[in-house]
């Protein structure tokens, strides 16, 4: 009789044995304990989703009550906040932002650079005097994060968006470029012209590349006044959204100071200071004078220290 043959198939001596570790395994590197950190901290924040949704339900509705046990007066006070469409004042001042530094920035902070525009934009809604505003040089790791984190962007009323320059979209005559690095003071704003403010937060990384630009393209520049009104602990340089508050409040208000006091945030320390334009010279005129005698006077104490040391000097020989 024919031996019966079994049906089972023969281990294949290329198989991983029990127990041994697979090719794959040896392969993969170990992960480092930063890597097993953010993947634990992935995995947390995946498990508490449905956490996080319910606690912003709870928030969302105990506004909504808030809202409705509000007395009329706060209600009020709230709904003034919106700007009344039958009070507006046309504006033909322009305000543009310059987005063509998208390169020269980090993924951070092309997102706050995002975040400062959306305040621009949210202010002029609710300006009594909105301006036109433009966003030009549009593209790059700015828009791909807009559509990516805003996509409501694409339904903003009463902006002009262009991936083009600002010197292909306006006039060459009528643009300035508002820099701090210009050593021309602007005294007040002409409704003709067009306010380039350049869109780059690059904490002083590339210092002075707006007056470059401005150089560069021929066009007209000029610094606000602050020196002139008021006194800050920190630089001079702006975040976007302030700068374009400030005209706004400016066009509002009708003063520099004001305006200044009112947009800039108090960690900027801000002091105000008299309003006569002729003010800065002088301190600086006084001030360096005040510099020139208190080294006149410190060389003078060295000399006479210098004399009094030799003196002594000499004395220590002699005895």
């Amino acid at each position: 009789m024919e031996a019966a043959v079994s049906s089972q198939p023969m281990p294949d001596s290329s198989s991983p044995k029990a127990g041994s570790p697979t090719r794959s395994s040896e392969t993969e590197p170990a992960l480092s304990k930063r890597q097993k950190k953010k993947l634990l901290k992935q995995q947390k924040w995946e498990e508490e989703k449905d956490l996080r949704k319910e606690k912003r339900k709870e928030r969302k509705q105990q506004r909504r009550l808030q809202r409705q046990n509000q007395p009329e007066v706060e209600r009020d006070s709230q709904i003034s906040r919106k700007r009344p469409r039958g009070c507006l004042v046309p504006c033909s001042l322009k305000v543009v932002v310059d987005c063509s530094f998208d390169s020269l920035m980090l993924i951070k902070d092309v997102q706050k650079l995002q975040k400062q525009i959306q305040r621009c934009y949210a202010e002029n809604r609710r300006a009594t005097s909105p301006v036109q505003l433009y966003l030009t040089s549009f593209g790059g790791q700015l828009k791909d994060n807009m559509e990516l984190k805003d996509k409501g962007w694409r339904n903003w009323k009463d902006i002009t968006v262009e991936d083009k320059h600002y010197s292909e979209v306006l006039a060459k005559d009528e643009l300035v470029y508002l820099t701090s690095d210009s050593p021309n003071v602007l005294k007040e704003l002409d409704q003709t012209k067009a306010y380039v403010i350049g869109g780059l937060v690059d904490h002083n990384h590339h210092k002075g590349i707006t007056f470059e630009k401005a150089k560069e393209f021929g066009i007209e520049h000029a610094q606000l006044p602050l020196s002139c009104f008021i006194k800050m602990n920190s630089r001079k340089v702006l975040a976007v959204n302030h700068v374009f508050e400030i005209i706004l409040a400016y066009l509002e208000k009708g003063s520099w100071q004001e305006a200044f006091c009112t947009i800039l945030p108090q960690r900027k320390g801000v002091e105000a200071v008299g309003c006569d334009t002729n003010t800065p010279q002088e301190n600086n005129s006084e001030s360096h004078s005040a510099d020139k005698e208190e080294k006149i006077i410190s060389c003078q104490h060295r000399e006479w220290l210098a004399a009094l040391i030799g003196l002594l000097l000499s004395r220590r020989k002699v005895q």
